[in-house]
């Protein structure tokens, strides 16, 4: 062996030596500190290992058998991770910093953005991921539960729903209540229920006086800011998500069947002489058995028995199959980038034929064209067609003949044709539900165009000005046939078609100077000043037809109708002018001041009132960065804010300060000979109703922020609320729109959010948030009388009173039936033993008006939501839990569901009807409507709302990153979830969330309304 051979082998040897000696395992200790001291429940793991440990409550931690190259991985949440070379080193001790990112979080406030730790008005956040885990098509569902103070109810199960908002509470008797949507700045684009929810990059709402003056005459109610997607820089992505959903009824109702049905009808039959012995003794009532023969009708066999026991809630509803596809494509470098995003849904409602389909298209650019000029824009379509089988409030709607159509009859004889409740002699109602749902048609056709261009110019580094052009234009079409067969509906008049399109155009410009200054590291100052100009216009017209030949044409040819409806067109307009300015002054990063104005000028309002002026001031203490809580292990943040402001409401009707001409028809000589009046009387002095607001609010967080609660208390006043005042019927009018009344709202708002475990593999994550909030009215005019807002149902169901609450029911008592034992006192009101028994409020001897009362209210004293989210390596859940209390609801299904005993279906509650052997009762004895039946809004009708609601469970997988390589994608992920999955609740209707008017205050008041169904939803995101 030669010596060059020999010197080789022996360095080789050495080395590996050494490397061997370099690589052994030893042991590591040492503490994890930030500059306040010790951090407990670090993370320290060793990179690419699952050796790992978290630090003890002083920051010490141990490892055993780490390789002594090895790298140690440290985090904990709210730091930056930091990774740690061991070199060697048996003992280590590590210092980390704030997570820069996490404090530097950026909220939307209104026209610009904040860094949330300097806000200093009540604002709540609600990311694109909170918003996409709900799979539904309208994202103020998705909204909902996600920021506290925000009642968001879903008050119809149909495809796209029906939500009433409210932020706060209630604001105004006359004017609109909902918030004020801005939508990538464009003013007024909602309600948002157009918008695909996963083109949502964030929604901020916007709560406070100090954060919603920026918005003046139209931000009383709150303001609900949504930031959409936009492009990306660096290499093309190409995103693709889907979801298919399951849906099925979550909750029946309860229904006589046959043979309970004409067991209930015997029952009425024998009690009509009772209750009505002229009518009996006149032969007004006939024998069932008469007619239960197979020669009578096609129902019954030879014996009498039904042929037909037909469950109308499983013959009209189905099981829904919805399905939903984004496709995106963004790119982009550091100075320009574009997107474009596409969306189609396609989502089955439970009632047969139900659906909404809408097709969107989005496409956003940004670009800097050069140092000093930036140029960015985007376009929104969405076409949504929808067949709204519901069929608006009262009448023999499909889901009132669900209950009401008789068992007996089936969905279609032999021949095809429909069973209904005329088949049975002396029945009432319409046509079965299948029929309608399949030969009646509400065709909603929309579009919406939502578009805006910005640019910006730097003039220095310190000055911006943003020029903003924004444009919303939405046209709706709404086709309506209701076919030639269809009994008490238009089969009188040989079917009805019927056409309305309506277009609103929206356009705003606004320019306003930004000014951002760093004085020394004590003073920092940010400053708006703005213009701006918006106008909305509006047009509808209407034609229809009756007296069809035949059905093929519905409503897309009216000519063929023999009998022309009166046409009807409508244009209205109003315009805005706005000043607007906002200054924010950080002292010592401690101190935050904040003052905001705007000044509007409104087409709305009479001549001498058309401009307002709406301050607000705010301040904000970051206590804890003061020197005593600098070095504080338990608290990490603290922040004291408060502020005081006004903000105004301008939703109201268009030309109210104006003496407006109104048309009218009398017929002269049998001819129509139309007319033209003064319809309303002018109130130059017409102004905007003011509401203003006090907050005082705390954020707190302990532990590094493990634990962060956010709590708010507020007080609103309304004042100069608009009524609609009665005027002396000597002027010829009998109201003029004025201001004279006012309300109050005042409230709590509690939001929790903790981290109850964070280790390298698991995490587990809640958010609590709980809203509390009561109204009253304080003035109604110089008389303080009642007013009735509607709707009306056989009575007048709902009253704003001073000293009461809006949204409160309105009716008799009802204590019961009379008893055998109260036979004298019955008969002193008219009433028999076995009728209901009302309470006698002034005592009068009289049941009448003057004995109802407030029974009830549709709003809650309580709301929230409660979160839970849990990780596991690659898997994660979360479940989704919502909960109301105090509300109450007025189902008035009850009148024609309990009130119609043997003349058309009913609530299986009937059987609990009044009979000698069961007085004790609630219910009516069992006798026709026309037998002297008293049907009323009263008590019996008011049932508690309060319900906790299992809204969403889902379960999702996040494949590695190694997988992701082999199978060249950026992220795949899967998931499953539920929505809707459990309700508890003392509700005996469908749902507990629900109203099907649409008058302001009547949440809570359904007749009928559309059930929600409990979806299985299985999903796909997918990223190239």
């Amino acid at each position: 062996m030669s010596k060059r051979l020999f010197r080789g082998m022996l360095i080789a040897v050495l080395f590996l030596c050494a490397q061997v000696s370099l690589a052994q395992e030893i042991s590591i200790s040492g503490t994890v500190t930030d500059n306040a001291g010790p951090v407990p429940g670090a993370n320290v793991i060793v990179k690419g290992t699952t050796n790992g440990t978290q630090t003890d409550f002083d920051g010490h931690f141990s490892l055993k058998e780490v390789s002594s190259n090895a790298v140690l991985v440290v985090s904990f949440l709210g730091y930056a991770t930091k990774e740690i070379p061991v070199d060697g080193r048996e003992e280590i001790n590590i210092v980390l910093e704030t997570d820069q990112e996490s404090l530097d979080e950026v909220v939307v406030v209104g026209y610009g953005t904040q860094r949330k730790s300097d806000l200093t008005g009540a604002v709540s956040t609600v990311s694109s991921k909170s918003i996409q885990e709900m799979p539904v098509t309208n994202p103020e569902q998705a909204l909902a539960g996600k920021a506290a103070g925000v009642n968001i109810s879903t008050n119809s199960g149909r495809p796209g729903g029906n939500t009433n908002v409210r932020i706060r509470g209630n604001n105004s008797i006359n004017g609109d209540n909902g918030p004020l949507y801005v939508v990538d700045g464009v003013i007024g684009a909602g309600p948002i229920n157009y918008l695909n929810p996963n083109d949502i990059e964030s929604i901020d709402v916007l709560k406070d006086a100090s954060a919603t003056a920026i918005y003046g005459a139209r931000g009383a109610n709150g303001v609900i800011v949504v930031t959409t997607k936009r492009g990306s820089s660096g290499e093309g992505r190409l995103n693709y998500s889907s979801f298919v959903t399951i849906g099925s009824l979550a909750n029946r109702v309860d229904v006589l069947n046959a043979r309970e049905f004409l067991q209930v009808e015997m029952n009425s039959y024998q009690n009509a002489e009772k209750y009505d012995p002229e009518g009996w003794a006149a032969g007004r009532y006939e024998n069932p058995m008469n007619y239960r023969t197979d020669d009578a009708a096609r129902l019954f066999d030879e014996n009498g028995n039904p042929l037909y026991d037909t469950d109308w809630q499983d013959e009209a509803m189905r099981t829904t199959v919805s399905t939903n596809h984004n496709l995106s494509f963004t790119k982009g470098d550091k100075d320009n980038s574009y997107g474009i995003f596409l969306n189609y849904a396609n989502q089955e409602g439970l009632l047969l034929n139900s659906y909404l389909k809408r097709y969107s298209g989005r496409f956003v650019t940004d670009n800097k064209i050069n140092d000093w000029l930036s140029v960015s824009g985007g376009m929104t379509f969405n076409h949504v067609e929808e067949n709204r089988v519901d069929g608006g409030v009262g009448g023999l709607t499909p889901l009132r003949m669900i209950v009401e159509t008789l068992p007996i009859v089936p969905v279609q004889y032999e021949d095809g044709s429909y069973g209904t409740n005329a088949d049975y002699p002396n029945m009432e109602g319409g046509e079965n539900p299948v029929n309608l749902l399949r030969n009646r048609e509400n065709i909603f056709k929309t579009q919406t165009f939502l578009g805006n261009v910005e640019a910006r110019i730097s003039f220095t580094d310190d000055l911006q000005l943003r020029s903003n052009i924004g444009a919303n234009i939405i046209n709706t079409q709404e086709s309506f046939y209701s076919g030639r067969n269809l009994r008490q509906l238009s089969a009188d008049f040989d079917g009805e078609a019927s056409i309305r399109n309506t277009r609103s155009n929206y356009w705003q410009f606004e320019n306003y100077l930004n000014y951002e200054k760093q004085f020394n590291e004590d003073h920092r100052l940010t400053a708006l000043a703005g213009i701006g100009w918006q106008q909305y216009d509006y047009a509808t017209s209407y034609a229809g037809a009756r007296g069809f030949s035949d059905d093929f044409y519905k409503y897309n040819n009216l000519s063929v109708g023999a009998n022309p409806l009166t046409p009807q067109s409508e244009v209205y307009k109003w315009a805005m002018n706005s000043y607007f300015g906002r200054v924010n002054y950080s002292l010592m990063n401690k101190y935050l001041f904040t003052v905001t104005g705007r000044l509007d000028g409104s087409s709305k309002f009479g001549s001498d009132n058309k401009r307002a002026f709406f301050p607000s001031a705010a301040f904000a203490w970051k206590v804890s960065e003061e020197n005593f809580l600098e070095d504080s292990n338990t608290i990490s943040n603290l922040k004291l804010r408060t502020s005081y402001g006004e903000t105004g409401n301008s939703e109201i009707g268009v030309y109210q300060s104006l003496a407006t001409m109104s048309s009218n028809v009398a017929i002269l000589g049998g001819e129509r000979a139309p007319g033209v009046g003064i319809g309303t009387l002018p109130n130059p002095n017409l102004k905007w109703e003011k509401t203003a607001q006090i907050d005082f609010g705390i954020e707190l967080g302990l532990f590094r922020n493990r634990i962060e609660l956010q709590t708010d208390v507020y007080y609103k006043k309304t004042t100069d609320m608009l009524l609609n005042a009665p005027v002396p019927f000597s002027s010829g009018f009998s109201n003029i729109y004025t201001n004279i009344g006012s309300m109050e709202n005042k409230g709590l708002e509690i939001t929790l959010d903790t981290r109850n475990i964070q280790t390298d593999n698991f995490s587990w994550t809640t958010t609590f948030n709980i809203s509390f909030n009561r109204n009253e009215i304080l003035a109604l005019g110089e008389a303080n009388d009642d007013i009735f807002p509607g709707p009306y149902f056989l009575s007048n169901t709902n009253v704003l009173r001073v000293g009461e609450s809006v949204g409160s029911f309105y009716g008799l008592i009802r204590e019961g039936t009379w008893g055998q034992s109260e036979a004298a006192e019955a008969a002193e009101y008219g009433d028999l033993p076995g009728d209901v028994k009302h309470t006698d409020i002034n005592g009068d001897g009289a049941i009448n008006d003057a004995d109802r009362v407030i029974m009830g209210n549709g709003y809650a004293d309580g709301f929230g939501a409660l979160f839970n989210t849990f990780t596991y390596k690659n898997w994660d859940l979360t479940l989704d839990l919502q909960f109301m209390y105090g509300n109450d609801i007025l189902n008035l299904s009850r009148h024609s569901g309990e009130d119609r005993t043997g003349q058309a279906n009913s609530y299986a509650t009937v059987l609990n009807g009044w009979t000698p052997d069961n007085q004790n009762t609630l219910i009516a004895q069992n006798r026709p409507a026309r037998a002297n039946y008293t049907s009323t809004v009263d008590t019996r009708m008011v049932e508690d709302g309060s319900f906790i609601r299992g809204r969403n469970l889902i379960l999702g997988y996040n494949f590695s990153s190694d997988v992701l390589e082999r199978i060249h994608v950026n992220q795949l992920r899967l998931y499953a979830s539920m929505q809707n999955f459990f309700l508890i609740t003392d509700y005996t209707g469908y749902d507990p969330e629900v109203s099907t008017y649409g008058n302001a205050f009547a949440q809570g008041i359904t007749f009928f309304g559309y059930p929600k169904p409990r979806n299985f939803t299985l999903g796909l995101n997918i990223s190239l």
